[in-house]
């Protein structure tokens, strides 16, 4: 059977079906060439949308991550772009290192993937692993008026870092508890100070002046990977903002639900009683940006 060229459709009135797409792209920033790949979900609709920028750990790349937290079957299904950026060897979550501006570097995708395809701007959300958690932390904290909502795996935020919380965000930080790279219970990290946990969620329940009494919810070990799960809900009815947490009890420096990029004497266990990536994109959906 012969197929329908797209310009016969649009000749007799009906949608031509985009195909879906994945390519290598860069832009300049601060005259350094910037690398990312985009997805682009095939669909027959015009509507804006929505977009997840999702930063691989230290030392990884995009190619990396897509296998790592492989949001495309969802995207395909929801309709969302993911965008994935390559940093330069690390992500520059340190405000004094000076020559590599990865927040500006964010600044300009947002834009460049907003204008070239036809992206929702209210509805553009990060997350990221390890330092890609980490800068994804110092993104909601500098680039709050572009983002809708983040979530962070397996990294909290450094302390005194030359930024901090600067207004309200709905946030989701997932860790593991044998998390042997990024300490569960924060303290010093590559002679830095960072938040645990707790502390981060509690911070960002000031901020978001949630209730601080949260729903708790336990999810037991239907995997029988030796891991379970406690989700805590904290929750401003007022403006529906939401902090959430989930402590990967007995987890290690892994993505929940995706690959198993080490042994586990390295990394810790991957739990497979949670889906990080519709987890993650389940809480995205439900915000967009206030115009």
């Amino acid at each position: 059977m012969k197929l329908i060229p797209a310009w016969l459709f649009m000749l007799i009135g009906l949608p031509a079906i985009a195909q879906s797409q994945q390519k290598r792209e860069q832009i300049i920033v601060d005259g350094m060439k910037r690398a990312f790949v985009t997805y682009v979900p095939g669909t027959e609709k015009s509507e804006k949308m929505p977009v997840i920028i999702s930063l691989h750990g230290g030392f990884a790349s995009p190619k990396g991550m897509f296998h790592l937290a492989d949001f495309r079957p969802i995207a395909e299904r929801e309709k969302f772009i993911v965008v994935c950026p390559a940093s330069k060897n690390i992500w520059h979550d340190d405000a004094d290192i000076k020559g590599i501006d990865d927040v500006k570097f964010i600044d300009q995708l947002i834009t460049y993937i907003i204008d070239t395809y036809h992206a929702d701007a209210s509805r553009i959300y990060v997350t990221g692993i390890s330092n890609g958690g980490f800068m994804t932390s110092r993104l909601a904290c500098q680039l709050h008026q572009r983002i809708a909502a983040v979530a962070v795996v397996a990294a909290s935020l450094v302390i005194n870092e030359g930024y901090d919380l600067a207004a309200p965000m709905p946030v989701m930080y997932i860790h593991g508890t044998k998390d042997p790279v990024v300490a569960f219970k924060g303290g010093r990290m590559f002679g830095r100070q960072i938040y645990s946990h707790e502390e981060i969620l509690k911070k960002w329940v000031v901020m978001n002046h949630c209730s601080t009494e949260p729903i708790i919810t336990r999810i037991p070990d239907n995997a029988n990977d030796g891991t379970t799960i406690t989700k805590e809900e904290y929750d401003n009815p007022s403006n529906n903002l939401k902090v959430i947490g989930y402590t990967i009890n007995n987890g290690g420096h892994t993505w929940p639900g995706g690959w198993q990029y080490a042994p586990k004497f390295i990394i810790g266990k991957t739990t497979k009683n949670l889906n990080a990536c519709q987890t993650i994109w389940d809480f995205f959906k439900e915000y967009k940006l206030k115009s």
